[in-house]
């Protein structure tokens, strides 16, 4: 480890920043005794904490692990995230233990609202490596384990919060039940609630919701987290004991803000949604509520018509700013046919997007003959009776 972070090797990481690794081993045996293979993983993880990681990115002498525990750990925006609805709980202070600590993300910023974290990690090299990092980042409040989350539960101790992330792959498979996963938090449920009475458990956003519910007993509420439209990760509150149906609160991360909207199941199946043909404007649910499948909430809480039951686009007369997703004035319905289309795309470019559609967005494209790019959009959806195309601008707020 101390080689990689001698002086002429973290002044190669940083000159060649922007050089594909794959070239410079190619290029070069080693630098300073190192072997080129080493350093180019650290450019390339280097690389990936640019946007995922600033501040990892921009402090000295940081060292990354190999890619699939960069991949596999949650940003800073997320972790972020958590400590806001750690601290909207009330219970931030105190102890915190993170049961899988990986390359210790989320547990960095929740050294900066508990007083002691206790950070549990079985893989040796990554702990040091997390070690290391923490020391260079000030995090002095972090105790290091080596050793199995299923361990640790056996030590005697008590926490304030408890968090855990169980592996999204199992033999070099992904899984999708909280049961598959590594380790199998729904077998150390009771366990976990000797030591704690509030779990935070993360998710894959490939996760399926009913069926986590299914296997945990006492969820309070339950997480849908997008950063800029993609879904990144579904976090589980869960309390010793919970009296109430779980709300799903659908997050979405934006640069300038961030959209949130709650609900829960039943207010979902209970919800009495109007059908629309397409009026003057069009809103396409963000990532977040379209996991957490508000369709029918989503639209009567802000007054919309939907387009058709499987069609999850809504529209309506006069404008919703406050919608949380995006937002299109149309311009024109069109019929599918090219003469018509190329008077509204002269330049032969367009934004294509379908929703319900016979066909997908690059099938679209490549029959009407467009190219992406320019402002405006070609919206292609099904309502209850006849197929739509809509020219429209994006409206942003």
């Amino acid at each position: 480890m101390p080689s990689l972070l001698s002086e002429k090797v973290q002044q190669f990481i940083h000159q060649h920043a922007g050089d594909d690794e794959r070239e410079l081993v190619l290029r070069y045996k080693e630098v300073d005794g190192v072997p080129l293979a080493r350093i180019a993983e650290q450019i390339a993880g280097r690389r990936k904490a640019k946007d995922k990681l600033p501040t990892f990115y921009s402090t000295p002498n940081i060292l990354y692990p190999p890619g699939i525990n960069l991949e596999q750990s949650s940003s800073e925006q997320t972790a972020k995230f958590k400590t806001e609805v750690i601290k909207q709980e009330a219970v931030h202070n105190g102890t915190v233990v993170d049961l899988t600590g990986g390359l210790g993300v989320d547990v960095y910023f929740f050294g900066k609202i508990f007083d002691k974290v206790e950070y549990i990690e079985p893989d040796e090299s990554l702990l040091q490596i997390v070690q290391h990092n923490h020391h260079q980042l000030g995090a002095a409040n972090i105790s290091h384990h080596h050793t199995k989350a299923e361990d640790f539960l056996q030590a005697s101790w008590r926490a304030d919060l408890v968090f855990i992330d169980p592996s999204r792959r199992n033999k070099g498979q992904k899984v999708f039940k909280l049961s598959d996963c590594e380790p199998d938090v729904t077998a150390l449920y009771t366990l976990i609630f000797e030591k704690t009475a509030c779990l935070l458990i993360k998710a894959s956003p490939l996760l399926d919701i009913q069926q986590a519910l299914r296997e945990l007993p006492t969820v309070q509420t339950i997480y849908v987290v997008s950063v800029a439209n993609e879904c990144k990760e579904l976090l589980f509150l869960c309390k010793k004991m919970v009296g109430h149906e779980p709300e799903i609160v659908t997050v979405n991360i934006l640069s300038s803000h961030t959209e949130k909207f709650s609900f829960t199941k039943t207010q979902e199946q209970q919800a009495i949604v109007a059908y629309s043909s397409p009026l003057e404007y069009l809103y396409e649910p963000n990532a977040s509520i379209l996991k957490a499948g508000a369709f029918k909430i989503a639209a009567t809480q802000y007054g919309l018509s939907k387009i058709d039951v499987s069609t999850h686009l809504y529209t309506s007369a006069e404008y919703r700013a406050d919608f949380p997703g995006r937002i299109f004035q149309v311009e024109a319905l069109i019929k599918n046919d090219l003469k018509v289309i190329q008077t509204y795309f002269p330049e032969g470019k367009a934004n294509v997007m379908t929703r319900n559609y016979p066909l997908g967005a690059e099938e679209l494209k490549k029959k009407v003959k467009l190219k992406d790019g320019g402002e405006k959009f070609l919206i292609g959806f099904s309502g209850p009776k006849e197929k739509f195309l809509a020219v429209a601008r994006r409206v942003v707020v």
